[in-house]
């Protein structure tokens, strides 16, 4: 490894890539006479709309460079949607920025917004992995942590929050939101919330972290993450965007127009048709109710438990045994799943199943589980 100036290179700050670590048992699934059913990775399977599709390809003529802020009809029908899908009304477009993809965003905000060593990043016990990677990238602490009292008296720049949570499906309620914003403006600490997956309900209706009964019409330090890759199954046009205090916008603004951080015009264009079309997000939400309710039978059946999943895109489940156990076990049914390990210590005796996959490949996981 080629090391500048004696400096230890930041991929040594970082933990393993940890899909790295399923391939043997990705090996022992795709064994399975009837081929591998992968659970593992929440992407999406089903089409693109055509709706967005031809929004696309009408704009693929612009030949100039797009701009960081992006384009007026872009933020403005991310301010819509927000305001008609999930109760945030009141924004304006200072208040949005696009971005190329949210795991982008969130393994560089911390370095964006200027957090480094000596700053702490809070992160949930059982998390995406990275919020930990941007923490660690900036030579920030990150710490675990899912409620204030095990914060103490300690001031963390940043605090991540994600409801509906990816692995577990955990919705936050809304007294918690509104201790956190409080408690985090009492410390100056910039609030971050992951609201990826804030369209696909099931048992409880999550609120975003901007919705006015949390934020009593301050938005002062926070931050909303929104992705178009689960409802619009937008994952390939990497399309995402932050919204929330106008200040943290324009201060990320400024750093990414220096770094060239820029949506390609195109993609903003298909961003704008699916913001602005209900329809094609409802069809997508009742796919996934469906196959959420088929897998979770047999997951049940197999004599799993699911803790948790009240909304979201996957079953968080455990047989009650080192996570690393269940997921052979699966394995030798053909199904491949993530260990609970990945999110953090808190999750070594669960596995995650995602809902994304084919209507065939969830019957076949259902079938196996079953026999």
């Amino acid at each position: 490894m080629t090391v500048v100036r004696g400096r230890e290179p930041v991929s040594r700050r970082l933990p393993d890539f940890p899909w790295d670590t399923l391939a043997a048992a990705k090996a022992r699934a795709t064994e399975h006479r009837d081929g591998i059913v992968d659970l593992s990775v929440g992407t999406p399977v089903d089409p693109v709309d055509p709706l967005i599709r031809s929004a696309l390809a009408e704009a693929s003529g612009f030949p100039g460079y797009p701009v960081t802020i992006g384009t007026l009809e872009v933020r403005s029908a991310a301010v819509a949607a927000l305001a008609r899908r999930h109760a945030v009304p009141g924004l304006d477009e200072t208040m949005i920025l696009p971005v190329i993809g949210t795991k982008e965003v969130i393994a560089g905000l911390p370095s964006t917004l200027g957090i480094g060593p000596g700053d702490q990043v809070v992160i949930p016990e059982i998390a995406y992995p990275t919020y930990e990677v941007g923490a660690l990238l900036a030579g920030a602490e990150p710490v675990r942590a899912d409620s204030l009292t095990q914060l103490g008296p300690s001031s963390p720049a940043l605090l991540y929050l994600n409801s509906p949570s990816n692995p577990t499906g955990k919705v936050l309620g809304l007294e918690h939101l509104r201790k956190v914003v409080q408690w985090a403006r009492e410390r100056g600490t910039i609030v971050v919330s992951d609201e990826c997956y804030l369209g696909l309900a099931w048992d409880d209706e999550p609120l975003s972290i901007l919705d006015p009964r949390v934020t009593d019409g301050d938005l002062t330090g926070l931050l909303a993450v929104h992705s178009l890759s689960k409802t619009s199954n937008l994952a390939s046009y990497r399309a995402g965007f932050l919204a929330g205090d106008p200040a943290l916008i324009g201060e990320l603004l400024a750093v990414r127009k220096h770094a060239g951080l820029m949506v390609p015009y195109a993609m903003q264009a298909a961003m704008a048709a699916a913001l602005g079309d209900d329809h094609h997000v409802d069809a997508q939400r009742e796919r996934y109710r469906a196959r959420r309710e088929t897998l979770a039978a047999a997951v049940r059946s197999a004599g799993l438990r699911i803790d948790e999943s009240a909304a979201g895109l996957y079953l968080w489940a455990t047989r009650d045994e080192p996570c690393r156990d269940t997921v052979d076990w699966l394995a030798e049914r053909g199904i491949l799943v993530a260990p609970g390990d990945f999110y953090g210590p808190r999750g070594v005796r669960h596995v995650r199943f995602a809902l994304t996959a084919t209507d065939e490949r969830i019957t076949a996981a259902a079938t196996r589980l079953a026999s």
